[in-house]
Protein backbone atom coordinates (compact mmCIF):
# COMPACT_ATOMS: atom_id res chain seq x y z
CA UNK A 1 0.00 0.00 0.00
CA UNK A 2 1.46 3.35 -1.00
CA UNK A 3 1.67 6.22 1.50
CA UNK A 4 -1.16 8.74 1.52
CA UNK A 5 -0.64 12.28 0.28
CA UNK A 6 -0.61 13.57 3.88
CA UNK A 7 1.99 10.93 4.84
CA UNK A 8 4.20 12.02 1.93
CA UNK A 9 3.78 15.67 2.89
CA UNK A 10 4.74 14.79 6.47
CA UNK A 11 7.84 12.86 5.34
CA UNK A 12 9.05 15.74 3.15
CA UNK A 13 8.50 18.38 5.84
CA UNK A 14 10.15 16.26 8.54
CA UNK A 15 13.18 15.58 6.34
CA UNK A 16 13.61 19.20 5.30
CA UNK A 17 12.76 21.07 8.52
CA UNK A 18 12.97 18.66 11.50
CA UNK A 19 9.86 20.08 13.18
CA UNK A 20 9.10 19.70 16.87
CA UNK A 21 5.41 20.13 16.01
CA UNK A 22 3.77 19.19 12.73
CA UNK A 23 0.07 18.93 12.02
CA UNK A 24 -1.36 18.48 8.55
CA UNK A 25 -5.08 18.76 7.94
CA UNK A 26 -6.74 17.78 4.67
CA UNK A 27 -9.37 20.45 4.00
CA UNK A 28 -10.19 19.19 0.50
CA UNK A 29 -13.77 18.19 1.36
CA UNK A 30 -14.50 21.82 2.24
CA UNK A 31 -13.59 22.82 -1.30
CA UNK A 32 -15.42 20.14 -3.28
CA UNK A 33 -16.41 21.46 -6.68
CA UNK A 34 -13.78 24.21 -6.62
CA UNK A 35 -12.11 24.54 -10.02
CA UNK A 36 -8.63 23.86 -8.67
CA UNK A 37 -9.75 20.76 -6.83
CA UNK A 38 -11.43 19.17 -9.84
CA UNK A 39 -8.13 17.76 -11.09
CA UNK A 40 -7.62 15.88 -7.82
CA UNK A 41 -5.24 18.30 -6.13
CA UNK A 42 -6.12 18.99 -2.50
CA UNK A 43 -6.41 21.84 -0.03
CA UNK A 44 -4.31 21.47 3.14
CA UNK A 45 -3.48 23.27 6.36
CA UNK A 46 0.03 22.85 7.79
CA UNK A 47 0.86 23.85 11.36
CA UNK A 48 4.59 23.60 11.88
CA UNK A 49 7.03 24.68 14.59
CA UNK A 50 10.75 24.27 14.00
CA UNK A 51 14.06 25.84 14.97
CA UNK A 52 14.74 26.17 11.23
CA UNK A 53 12.38 29.19 11.31
CA UNK A 54 14.33 31.02 14.02
CA UNK A 55 14.97 34.65 12.99
CA UNK A 56 13.16 34.22 9.67
CA UNK A 57 10.32 36.42 8.50
CA UNK A 58 6.93 34.95 7.71
CA UNK A 59 7.54 34.93 3.96
CA UNK A 60 10.88 33.14 4.40
CA UNK A 61 9.25 30.49 6.61
CA UNK A 62 6.50 29.90 4.08
CA UNK A 63 9.08 29.63 1.29
CA UNK A 64 10.86 26.82 3.17
CA UNK A 65 7.57 24.92 3.50
CA UNK A 66 6.75 25.43 -0.19
CA UNK A 67 10.28 24.36 -1.16
CA UNK A 68 9.91 21.13 0.84
CA UNK A 69 6.62 20.35 -0.91
CA UNK A 70 7.57 21.65 -4.38
CA UNK A 71 7.42 18.25 -6.08
CA UNK A 72 3.80 17.85 -5.00
CA UNK A 73 2.61 21.19 -6.32
CA UNK A 74 0.39 21.86 -8.21
CA UNK A 75 -0.58 18.30 -9.21
CA UNK A 76 -1.27 17.02 -5.69
CA UNK A 77 -1.50 20.22 -3.63
CA UNK A 78 -3.70 22.99 -4.99
CA UNK A 79 -3.89 25.22 -1.90
CA UNK A 80 -1.85 25.38 1.28
CA UNK A 81 -2.55 27.32 4.46
CA UNK A 82 0.56 27.60 6.64
CA UNK A 83 1.00 28.45 10.32
CA UNK A 84 4.81 28.50 10.70
CA UNK A 85 6.41 29.29 14.06
CA UNK A 86 9.82 29.04 15.73
CA UNK A 87 10.30 27.82 19.33
CA UNK A 88 10.86 31.33 20.69
CA UNK A 89 7.82 32.91 19.03
CA UNK A 90 5.12 34.34 21.23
Amino acid sequence: MSPSRVERMRARLEAALTPMLLEIRDDSALHAGHAGAQGGAGHYTVIIKTAAFDRLRRLQRHRLVYDALAEMMPDEIHALSIDATAPGDR
